[in-house]
């Protein structure tokens, strides 16, 4: 493996790459000891004013594993260990929109789903991209209309996350 140091698009050539390919991104699916899911209300699209698992794309250069950690810690302020998570499968997920809102383009991702139990952590105020963040149990969560049908296929088949 080349270690480099990961590349961030700047604002133009990432509304570029949205337009004509997919992205690779993970999420992460955060159970904690009570067996609730960790979930964000997103406040910028795509989903916004939804529900959903943290995540984030995978920048150039950036191994999975690093990927894996460094979403964690900016969208949550933890560490979590790449080595303790499980690879529950890859997903695709489809936006008529984008992050800008402003430019005219689709989002295709390709989604590395990652499902990790946690003991109770302290977790940052929510970056960015999330009003708050709050804990669900699973079978509100699928129940509930404002938590987005992405989030909610990882639970609606049982063998994916037990």
């Amino acid at each position: 493996m080349i270690d480099r140091k990961p590349f961030k698009l700047n604002h133009r050539d990432l509304i570029e790459v949205i337009r004509k390919t997919p992205i690779a991104s993970i999420d992460l699916i955060i159970e904690n000891t009570r067996n609730q899911i960790l979930l964000g209300l997103r406040k910028n699209a795509p989903a916004k004013d939804y529900w959903f698992v943290p995540g984030g794309r995978i920048l150039k250069d950036e191994s999975i594993p690093r990927a894996f950690e460094r979403i964690a810690k900016d969208e949550l302020g933890i560490n979590l260990a790449h080595e303790k998570a499980n690879f529950i499968g890859v997903f695709e997920h489809w936006y008529p929109d984008n992050f800008t809102q402003k430019q005219k383009a689709s989002t295709h991702y390709i989604v590395l789903a990652h499902h990790i139990k946690i003991t109770d952590a302290p977790l940052e105020s929510p970056d960015d991209q999330h009003e708050q963040y709050k804990w669900f149990d699973k079978s509100s969560l699928l129940k509930d209309k404002k938590v987005h049908p992405y989030t909610k296929a990882y639970f609606e088949k049982p063998q994916l996350i037990q």
